[in-house]
C-alpha cells in the first residue's frame, strides 16, 4: 500500500426486500461500480472495488481530484462510480465503455465519471464505522464535496420526505435502479450483508460467470453469437444457468472477444452437461470472466429466461458468483 493512504474498508452489503418504514433513511440506487475511495492528507488517493481490485488508474478524474475536493483532509468514503448519460441519468453501458485501465484524453472527455459519495467511514484519524448513520451522513455533508470536480453527494430522504413508495415510483419514472433504505441508528459493518440496509431493485439482474461462447451467424458471422453462463452452487460446482445472445453493442462484442480469446480451453468448465444444442458448436473458456445480465425469471430446469447482457463486472471475482435462489434441480454427475 502506498505510504500515507488509509486502508480501504470492505463495503457493507444490503439485503433485498421491500423498503421498511419508521426510523429509516432512503437513497436512490445509482447503477455503477461500488467503490471505496481512500485519500491521504498529502493528496494521494486509491480507488478500490468491492472485491479489492485497484480502480485508481481507470478513473484519474476521481483519484486526481480527490485532494482538492477534500481540501487536504484524509478520508475514506463509500460510494459508487457512475457514468451519467442522457438527462443526467446513470448509464451502465457508458460506464462499460469507459472502463479502461489508463483511459486516453478523448475517452476521459467523452465519458466522464462521477464518484457518488454516500457514506463517510474515516475522517483524519477518526474511525466513523461505529457511529450511527445520521452522524456519518452529517459529517459527509459537512465536507462540502457535492459538485466539486468529479464528486457528488446524492440526496438522502428522512422525516417528512421519507416516503419509500413515492421514491420507488420516482426511481421507476426516471429509469433508476431502485432505492436503498438505511436505519438511522445503524453502524457501518464492513464486509457484512446486513438487514440494517435494505435494497429494492426495480429490475432483476444476475451476476454470471462466462464459461464459453457460440459463434454468431448472419450479421454476427465470425463474431460471438451468444455467451454460455454459469454460477457456483453451495457445493462449489460450476452450474450451467443458460445463455445470453442479446444486449451486446459492437464495442462490447469486440471487447469480449479480446477478453475470452486468451482463456480458450479444450473442454467445458461446467460441472454438469450443457444442453447438446448449446455445446455442439461451443468454444469453451476458463471461468474467469464475470458479467451481468438482466432477466425476467427462471425456467423450471434452472435456466435464465429472456436474459440480456448488461456488461462486464471487473469489480467481482468468479468465486463470489454463487447461486442463492431459486433452487436448481439436482446436478447430473
Amino acid at each position: 500500500m502506498a505510504a500515507g493512504i488509509p486502508q480501504a474498508v470492505p463495503p457493507i452489503l444490503a439485503v433485498e426486500g421491500e423498503p421498511p418504514t419508521g426510523p429509516w433513511a432512503y437513497e436512490y440506487k445509482w447503477d455503477g461500480y461500488r467503490c471505496c475511495l481512500a485519500v491521504s492528507a498529502d493528496g494521494k488517493a486509491r480507488l478500490t472495488s468491492r472485491n479489492g481490485n485497484d480502480f485508481t488508474p481507470a478513473y484519474p478524474e476521481v483519484a486526481g481530484g480527490a485532494a482538492e475536493a477534500l481540501d487536504g483532509r484524509a478520508a475514506v468514503l463509500d460510494g459508487e462510480l457512475v457514468a451519467l448519460g442522457a438527462g443526467g441519468r446513470p448509464d451502465f453501458g457508458q460506464l462499460q465503455r469507459r472502463t479502461r485501465r489508463n483511459p486516453g484524453a478523448r475517452l476521459l472527455a467523452e465519458i466522464p465519471v462521477t464518484f457518488f459519495a454516500f457514506d463517510l467511514l474515516r475522517l483524519a484519524s477518526r474511525d466513523l464505522t461505529g457511529a450511527p448513520w445520521t452522524e456519518r451522513r452529517a459529517a459527509l455533508e459537512a465536507l462540502g464535496l457535492d459538485g466539486r470536480g468529479a464528486f457528488a453527494v446524492p440526496p438522502a430522504y428522512t422525516g417528512d420526505d421519507a416516503d419509500p413508495a413515492r421514491l420507488v415510483e420516482v426511481a421507476r419514472g426516471n429509469g433508476l435502479e431502485g432505492i436503498v433504505a438505511k436505519r438511522l441508528d445503524s453502524p457501518y459493518l464492513p464486509g457484512k450483508r446486513s438487514r440494517l440496509w435494505v435494497k429494492k431493485p426495480l429490475f432483476v439482474t444476475r451476476e454470471v460467470i462466462v464459461g464459453g461462447w457460440q459463434p454468431g451467424e448472419g450479421h454476427r458471422a465470425g463474431r460471438i453469437g451468444s455467451l454460455l453462463l454459469g454460477a457456483y452452487d453451495e457445493e462449489g460446482a460450476l452450474r450451467y444457468i443458460g445463455h445470453v445472445g442479446t444486449g451486446f453493442s459492437d464495442a462490447a462484442l469486440s471487447g469480449l472477444a479480446d477478453r475470452l480469446e486468451p482463456l480458450a480451453r479444450g473442454g467445458s468448465p461446467f460441472d454438469e452437461p450443457v444442453p447438446r444444442d448449446r455445446a455442439r458448436k461451443a468454444r469453451w473458456t476458463a471461468p474467469e470472466v464475470v458479467g451481468e445480465v438482466t432477466h425476467r425469471t427462471w425456467t423450471r430446469d434452472g435456466r435464465l429466461r429472456h436474459a440480456a447482457w448488461r456488461g462486464l463486472r471487473p469489480d467481482r471475482t468468479p468465486a463470489e458468483i454463487v447461486l442463492g435462489s431459486p433452487p436448481l434441480p439436482p446436478r447430473e454427475r
